[in-house]
């Protein structure tokens, strides 16, 4: 861990700082889960991992035209260190930053991100309206529709495993076991039966 790494608590804080979108909290709830289970995977930090995914989009509901810039000049005018910051910027790569991701962690957050939101809106549109019981199956079979989840850019996706050198499969298995552990926070735990 980084000496002067923020807590959890702190990176929160900032987060609510910045947003009042449920939907953006939400998101920033699921991306911190899946990061913290990769890390977890791949015996890595978890609590670094996890803050890092948790503030990703600090800047996206106020800042959107500036998004990773604006979090670059927040997270720098409190401090945090330089590694948190790259991580950060680097999953806007070829979007809204040149910051190629190096690090397995940049490379997990960069794959990652757009996944999470493919991942919500499959289990949305289930009976169950959950994460608990979906599997990569059902999200692979989404993702071949372009016009389920339009926005999300499957390209990104894709070059993230690349990066990652994972199939798909396994990182939406992987996404998927991540937003399980936060699903009653991000409203995807289901329907009572």
């Amino acid at each position: 861990m980084t000496s002067n790494a923020p807590t959890r608590e702190e990176a929160f804080q900032l987060l609510e700082e910045f947003n009042s979108n449920e939907s953006l909290i939400k998101h920033a709830l699921a991306v911190e889960a899946v990061m913290r289970y990769m890390a977890r995977k791949r015996g890595e930090d978890e609590e670094e991992w996890g803050v890092i995914g948790l503030i990703h989009d600090l800047d996206y509901e106020r800042f959107p035209d500036r998004h990773c810039t604006k979090t670059e000049e927040i997270l720098h005018d409190r401090g945090w260190p330089e590694d948190y910051i790259r991580a950060v910027v680097s999953h806007g790569w070829g979007i809204c930053s040149d910051v190629k991701p190096e690090t397995d962690l940049e490379k997990t957050l960069y794959a990652i991100d757009e996944l999470t939101g493919l991942v919500v809106t499959t289990a949305l549109v289930r009976p169950s309206r959950s994460v608990m019981d979906l599997k990569a199956k059902s999200v692979k079979k989404k993702w071949k529709d372009k016009r389920f989840a339009a926005g999300v850019d499957r390209s990104i996706i894709e070059r993230g495993a690349e990066m990652l050198g994972v199939e798909l499969g396994e990182l939406i298995t992987d996404t998927i076991a991540g937003m399980r552990e936060v699903a009653p926070e991000i409203g995807l735990e289901g329907e009572p039966a």
